[in-house]
């Protein structure tokens, strides 16, 4: 374990767990990196990432919330007035200094508040003044999610000095009125400006989709059934945006001559690939990119492919440093760890998994045999589907993970959790049905 960070930034520290043995010929390395920053969040202190005099740490944050006004926002009338109310709250949990904006979104996005084509400054006044302006929220029109994005990233680019940029999206629809490929030109357009936190309500619209933004933004993608719990889950939300201290992190890893990176993935607190994300830095050396941080911890799945050698080597596999951008373009290191390969013939030494890694490709596993079950399901493939989410059944009761656990049981009844002995259950709701697909990559860490 190993922290850089200067006394005056949040405190990195950067843990390692992985069985360095190998056996002769074997070439795959691989580790959980636990990264966990301390002294972020509503602590106090100058942001990092802003210049002195820049503000305090309410003031180097700006939040933009784009909340869907398309027509089917009507059905019924309750939505939309939910939809408001949830705004409401959103806007009350804002700090004083912090910059926001309220963006309708339909075919096209328009700025409710301030609209000026700039943010607004939070206080009691403007935080009064942006929820009067809610009653322009009316639902009409159609549902282009790229011009909302194209609009937030329009707004944040008013005010560059704020080190954390944050979006909130709902939407209660599929994004009818623009193509996929012109929404994926947007998310390459905007990716790195802004992360944003994605919420659909009620049951129509898409998983695949909402993911894909969240995916982009390196953000949360969550549903809402019912649109009485819109103004709770926007209330955490802004809490969550709120919490961020620290932007623009990246998980630096630098492998040997011969060696590759063959993964990096974040496994916790929720599954995400940041393979592709990978940008040159330097000789061996390539950024992943992280977000936002407050005070919390995250673990990553880094799997390395490195030369064979000869019993009774070793190597450093990997060094993993937690790095954060300068004004000037350089980097500083917060917080580094090793990853190492050790060649043994103790075939009890080379064949013991790290509980860590077992236990993060079981969350993995899990995941996917979810999504595969319920896209069985609705292909009418029911022995296909009852063998996946059984599969998925004994995952999550061996990986202990009891909240994916509850949410398999209002789709299947379980006869044998060990065994992933199941049942479909008869008139499974929709909701159900997505709230489990949409939750399928939230993991739960190692017990200690």
């Amino acid at each position: 374990m190993a922290s850089l960070a200067k006394s005056n930034l949040p405190r990195f520290t950067t843990d390692i767990f992985q069985n360095e043995y190998l056996a002769e010929g074997a070439r795959e390395v691989n580790a959980i990196v636990t990264v966990t920053a301390t002294g972020g969040g509503t602590t106090g202190g100058r942001p990092l990432g802003v210049a002195d005099g820049a503000g305090s740490a309410g003031q180097s944050a700006a939040v933009v919330l784009m909340v869907d006004c398309s027509g089917s926002m009507d059905y019924p009338p309750t939505k939309m007035r939910n939809a408001r109310d949830a705004t409401a709250v959103a806007i009350d949990t804002v700090r004083d200094g912090v910059a926001f904006a309220v963006v309708a979104g339909t075919h096209e996005a328009k700025e409710v508040y301030p609209g000026d084509g700039g943010l607004a400054i939070a206080s009691p006044a403007t935080r009064e003044a942006a929820k009067q302006s809610l009653r322009k929220l009316t639902a009409g029109g159609g549902t282009a999610i790229g011009t909302w994005l194209t609009l937030a990233d329009k707004l944040f680019l008013t005010r560059r000095d704020f080190a954390i940029r944050h979006g909130i999206l709902l939407t209660d629809g599929r994004n009818e009125h623009e193509k996929p490929e012109d929404l994926q030109r947007v998310l390459d357009r905007v990716s790195g400006h802004f992360t944003a936190d994605c919420r659909g309500v009620g049951t129509d619209w898409e998983i695949a989709e909402l993911r894909r933004i969240s995916s982009a933004l390196l953000g949360t993608v969550d549903i809402v059934a019912e649109p009485s719990g819109l103004a709770d889950d926007f209330r955490s939300m802004m809490e969550a945006a709120m919490g961020k201290q620290v932007a623009d992190v990246a998980l630096r890893i630098w492998t040997p001559a011969n060696a590759t990176v063959k993964f990096v993935k974040q496994v916790a607190p929720n599954l995400e690939d940041l393979t592709e994300r990978r940008v040159e830095a330097g000789p061996r050396a390539g950024d992943y990119p992280t977000g936002s941080w407050g005070d919390e911890s995250r673990d990553y799945h880094v799997c390395v492919e490195v030369p064979t050698a000869a019993v009774g080597n070793e190597m450093l596999a990997a060094r993993i440093s937690l790095v954060l951008p300068q004004p000037d373009g350089s980097t500083e290191a917060l917080s580094q760890g090793l990853v190492k390969a050790v060649w043994t013939d103790d075939l009890s030494s080379s064949t013991r998994i790290s509980p860590q890694v077992a236990h993060y490709t079981g969350q993995a596993e899990l995941a996917e045999s979810i999504q595969e079950g319920l896209e069985a399901h609705r292909a009418g493939d029911l022995d296909r589907a009852t063998a996946k989410l059984g599969a998925a059944v004994r995952l999550a009761h061996q990986t202990g993970n009891e909240g994916t656990f509850k949410l398999l049981q209002k789709v299947v009844d379980v006869v044998d959790p060990k065994e992933g002995t199941v049942r479909f259950r008869k008139d499974v709701s929709e909701a159900d049905s997505m709230t489990l697909e949409t939750r399928s990559t939230k993991t739960v860490r190692v017990k200690k």
